[in-house]
């Protein structure tokens, strides 16, 4: 890795929109067995802990970076921080004993309200010990400048091991590189604009070997990147989950349900993991709107759903390679199983379609030609609320992982809130269960556990009548 790295257009658009209530941050909350790691005092040994973590450094060079600026041009870069302090970083507190779920669950709110200092690296992870059954939770907490979903999910398996025996390991020595001069940051960022644009000339330069296939390839971006500008223009329908201000305090809750129950319900309606995610969150605030008293439901929301556009053998390192588009997830009155269809019909579309190339070529000119384009695109989205929340899915790993012995039990995840977008909705697949996290603005989500109940009560509709119903597919063989 160089003395310094720009950061990826997407990356730096979540540093340029934040704002008091807007914590662009991403995480997880991660609940233990204490096993080896409980201390005869019956707390945790977080000296081991922090010694694990230190010695999972040197696989993600990036937890040692602080953020820069090129002179002139001010885009923001990755420097090595000489004045690096793990002790800042990994915390230990405690809940007040026996801790049960509430506790750790305003644990996790509180943390997730405080915004990362900037003149550091750009995370922090908290050892919570005091919980029922011995057990302890890890809380991590970086920005999303630094990683998507799957580069998260990377970081977690740097971490954690499949190994119940793996020993403790020592950390690698470490030295900071000199700050990079004016002089070479400058040349740095001409150069970065060279090679995108050099990239830019290539693909011209393919364009005259294979025209027709160029063609087609630009028309598929252009119309593309049309829909994706189109959507940040529309409008989401006003609901209760789009206040005019997000607060800077948060709560978060979760649940969780069995991976054999949604496969179930996948192979009766021939359907995927996400669109069931997706059906899910939309019956579920149906149910909470109407639970709250809202009579004038709109037909539909409107979901920014994240898209991986990362290539096999991408870890941490690559920040966010991700599309962002923006599904329209049905509101309105109907049985469950339609409700499914009708949003896997919905994200077929969208990934047949020309928006997730669209998207990708507007990342690619914002690399080469105008670095601020991507955020300005994705704040003047949140600004003019073209959606009403982000419902995001990751997958991860589908053995249990340990922590020097410590089983990982549960791992809930973190979605960051936009500007007028009070939710966000987050899942992680992990060893036999589909983990729901959900971030929200503290005001305006008071109630926020009755929307748990409600998902949990919609995907138990949903298994119901897919029980009762005939498969999709041999019931589109008798349409036609």
């Amino acid at each position: 890795m160089s003395h310094s790295e720009r950061l990826h257009a997407v990356d730096a658009a979540f540093l340029a929109g934040e704002s008091e209530g807007v914590h662009m941050q991403v995480g997880a909350a991660l609940i233990l067995d204490g096993g080896p790691l409980v201390t005869p005092g019956g707390g945790i040994d977080g000296a081991r802990v922090r010694s694990a973590i230190a010695a999972s450094l040197h696989e993600v060079p990036r937890f040692r970076q602080r953020l820069g600026r090129v002179p002139l041009e001010g885009h923001p870069i990755w420097v090595d921080d000489a004045t690096f302090d793990l002790d800042y970083h990994v915390r230990h507190v405690s809940v007040a004993r026996p801790g049960d779920e509430r506790a750790l669950k305003r644990m996790a709110g509180w943390l997730l309200s405080q915004p990362l200092d900037r003149r550091r690296p750009l995370w922090e992870l908290w050892v919570v010990e005091g919980l029922e059954g011995g057990r302890f939770a890890l809380i991590p907490k970086i920005h999303h400048a630094m990683l998507d979903g799957l580069g998260g999910v990377g970081v977690l398996l740097t971490m954690l091991r499949g190994d119940a025996a793996a020993a403790d390991r020592e950390p690698r020595p470490w030295r900071a590189r000199p700050a990079p001069g004016a002089a070479e940051l400058i040349a740095g960022a001409l150069l970065a604009r060279a090679r995108a644009a050099l990239d830019l000339v290539a693909a011209a330069g393919r364009a005259v070997a294979s025209p027709l296939r160029a063609l087609e390839d630009a028309w598929t971006g252009a119309a593309g990147a049309a829909e994706s500008l189109s959507d940040a223009l529309r409008q989401a329908p006003p609901t209760a989950l789009n206040p005019e201000h997000v607060g800077p305090h948060r709560r978060f809750d979760w649940l969780h349900i069995e991976m054999a129950r949604i496969d179930a319900v996948k192979k009766r309606t021939g359907t995927k993991l996400n669109d069931v995610a997706l059906a899910v969150a939309a019956g579920g605030l149906r149910r909470f709107l109407q639970g709250r008293g809202e009579r004038h439901l709109p037909s539909g929301l409107r979901a920014l759903v994240p898209v991986s556009l990362r290539r096999e053998g991408e870890g941490p390192e690559a920040g966010n390679r991700v599309a962002l588009v923006i599904a329209d997830l049905p509101l309105q009155r109907m049985r469950a199983t339609p409700r499914l269809e009708q949003v896997s019909d919905e994200m077929r579309r969208i990934k047949a379609g020309p928006r997730v190339r669209g998207t990708e070529l507007i990342e690619e000119i914002s690399e080469a030609i105008a670095p601020g384009l991507v955020a300005q695109a994705i704040w003047l989205a949140a600004r003019r609320r073209a959606f009403n929340l982000v419902v995001t899915n990751v997958p991860g790993p589908r053995r249990p992982l340990y922590l020097l012995g410590a089983r990982l039990r549960e791992a809930y995840p973190v979605v960051p809130l936009f500007e007028r977008q009070a939710l966000g909705i987050a899942l992680l697949s992990y060893d036999g269960s589909l983990h729901f996290g959900l971030n929200a603005d503290r005001d305006v989500f008071p109630d926020l556990h009755d929307l748990t109940v409600c998902l949990a009560a919609e995907f138990d509709e949903l298994c119901r009548q897919s029980a009762q119903g005939e498969p999709r597919a041999q019931r589109l063989r008798t349409d036609t």
